[in-house]
């Protein structure tokens, strides 16, 4: 991307995090936004935004990359499910949600542009079948993980607390501690990941948000 350019590309910065539990899938995200980067640093702050979306009363997608780009695929994804229900009178599957997801970002990177789009989706739901993590990367590569996903630039200081305190057939409550510890570690040393925090606790037969802050200091779990 053109350097210039590159200074007024609004980016989510980012750390998005994803943790299945025994009894359900965590998915955390900060909320800080900066524009451009260069030198491998953050050229200046921009707010906050929340970084995890509703793409279906089932399902939802974290955001990192550029935000515009983000944001657009998102939109768009909720009207084409939105149309196949309408059609088949039958509401998506999360693989085929996730899919289709991964679809798009195929193309849109692939498309010759001088903002190239640049996106990396955690997508998280339940259906019928069970509940679902789904890692779908910038190049749209797509894998189901059955332990726990990280993107964004928060990931070098999320990835040794993961490694090292992700255990199999660990609670929701335990996940949720987990990512806020990540999201911490990330916004003491990673200027683009801060200025809060969600979590969502999906469960078969429910999503919600059970942390939704300003700051990742403290904070209480929603009952």
């Amino acid at each position: 991307m053109n350097e210039e350019i590159s200074k007024h590309v609004l980016k989510t910065g980012t750390l998005t995090i994803g943790i299945v539990c025994r009894d359900g899938i965590v998915v955390g995200a900060d909320r800080r936004q900066s524009y451009g980067a260069q030198g491998g640093g953050v050229s200046y702050l921009a707010g906050s935004a929340k970084k995890i979306v509703e793409v279906t009363d089932r399902m939802i997608a974290t955001t990192a990359g550029t935000a515009s780009d983000t944001r657009k695929v998102l939109e768009i994804l909720r009207a084409e499910f939105k149309l196949k229900e309408l059609r088949t009178r039958e509401k998506i599957t999360v693989p085929e949600a996730a899919n289709f997801l991964a679809n798009m970002v195929y193309g849109n990177i692939r498309t010759p542009s001088m903002i190239p789009s640049i996106t990396h989706f955690i997508l998280s739901g339940y259906d019928e079948k069970g509940l679902y993590l789904y890692d779908i990367s910038p190049d749209g590569y797509i894998q189901q993980s059955d332990t726990y996903v990280a993107t964004g630039s928060g990931i070098a200081q999320a990835h040794p607390i993961l490694d090292s305190d992700y255990k199999k057939g660990m609670t929701t409550e335990e996940g949720i501690a987990m990512i806020t510890k990540c999201i911490k570690a990330a916004t003491a040393r990673e200027p683009s990941v801060g200025a809060g925090i969600d979590i969502y606790v999906i469960k078969k037969g429910e999503m919600k948000q059970t942390i939704d802050k300003e700051a990742v200091t403290s904070f209480e779990i929603k009952k």
